[in-house]
């Protein structure tokens, strides 16, 4: 007998998985990247905590299929940000359910704790869940099992009921005493969240469909582009995109590399030590000599000094603004 777990990394999930190994059930553990899971040394971790609650691990890269399928169009809508929590749910289970065939499971389990979060772990929000999967009935979550009706798991006599939990609300006492009996050694922090969830991003996602596409249009690397840098609209459109420090500055010319180079310009400036800035190509002469000036007053220059900075093809001669204020007012998110 073999099941599929929706893998977030967290102690829920790995609780989950655990409950299910116990009973001799052999696991595999799919974590969804819905545009967030890139970095290897997160997804060794996330490996070694699957592997910890006895579960082998596998990323799932569903990032452009989400963003046509389900960010921009939710049938259930949003949360307080850009976080369509009830159809994101559903389109991952969903797709574990296409995918038992393949790894010849029976049924998929998830860490999900009813009461826990108030958008998506309602008892109506579930069953909406359910419904949006396509085969609900083969759905365990094992930490509130006890709490909902049956699943076709339990009455096939896959799992013994009596050996999952009735785990209710926004308390994690019960799920500390389960890791300390199963002898976890590491788990996340709760709280984290999903960056849709988060105001900022969310701005930025607004920002730019409604400046440089429709929701559909946005491909992964228009999505990991605002994950990174300062993102600054310009007066007639134009978007400017500063990195903070190297590790961003780094992401941003691989993106670039990667495909942002059809819609952007470096701005370039010999011997000199300063951020990675991406200017949009529809940049106008006012917007390229502004971004000009933020590429100098996010970098190590001299108060007062004329630097010559190459924006695509185009080299203007300009200095530093006096503070980096001037940058509030164009500022996204």
């Amino acid at each position: 007998m073999k099941a599929l777990a929706l893998f977030s990394g967290g102690l829920d999930s790995m609780l989950a998985i655990k409950l299910i190994t116990n009973q001799g059930i052999e696991v595999h553990a799919l974590h969804f990247d819905i545009g967030f899971s890139r970095d290897e040394n997160m997804l060794k971790t996330l490996e070694r905590r699957a592997a910890e609650a006895g579960a082998s691990f596998e990323r799932v890269n569903i990032t452009n299929k989400y963003l046509r399928d389900v960010l921009f169009s939710p049938k259930y809508g949003y949360g307080k940000a850009f976080n369509p929590c009830i159809d994101c749910h559903g389109y991952m289970f969903k797709t574990a359910i296409c995918l038992l065939e393949e790894h010849k499971a029976s049924f998929v389990i998830s860490g999900e704790v009813l009461g826990q979060r108030p958008m998506s772990q309602r008892n109506e929000a579930m069953n909406q869940v359910k419904k949006l999967s396509g085969n609900g009935e083969i759905i365990l979550r094992p930490l509130c099992a006890k709490l909902l009706p049956p699943s076709l798991p339990e009455l096939r006599g896959f799992v013994d009921r009596e050996k999952l939990e009735a785990i209710n609300g926004r308390s994690r006492a019960r799920q500390t005493e389960l890791a300390t009996l199963f002898g976890f050694s590491e788990w996340a922090s709760p709280g984290g969240g999903c960056p849709y969830t988060d105001q900022g991003f969310s701005a930025r996602i607004q920002d730019w469909m409604a400046h440089e596409g429709k929701g559909q249009d946005m491909d992964e690397v228009d999505l990991q582009s605002l994950r990174y840098g300062r993102h600054l609209r310009l007066g007639s459109g134009a978007k400017l995109i500063i990195g903070r420090d190297e590790s961003e500055n780094n992401a941003l010319l691989e993106l670039f590399n990667s495909g942002l180079n059809k819609q952007y310009m470096k701005a370039q400036i010999d011997n000199f030590t300063g951020a990675f800035v991406l200017v949009s190509k529809s940049a106008n002469e006012s917007e390229r000599e502004l971004s000009a000036r933020f590429a100098l007053t996010y970098g190590k220059s001299e108060n007062g000094k004329c630097y010559e900075v190459k924006i695509g093809d185009e080299l203007i001669n300009t200095s530093a603004f006096a503070s980096k204020d001037e940058a509030k007012k164009y500022l996204v998110g």
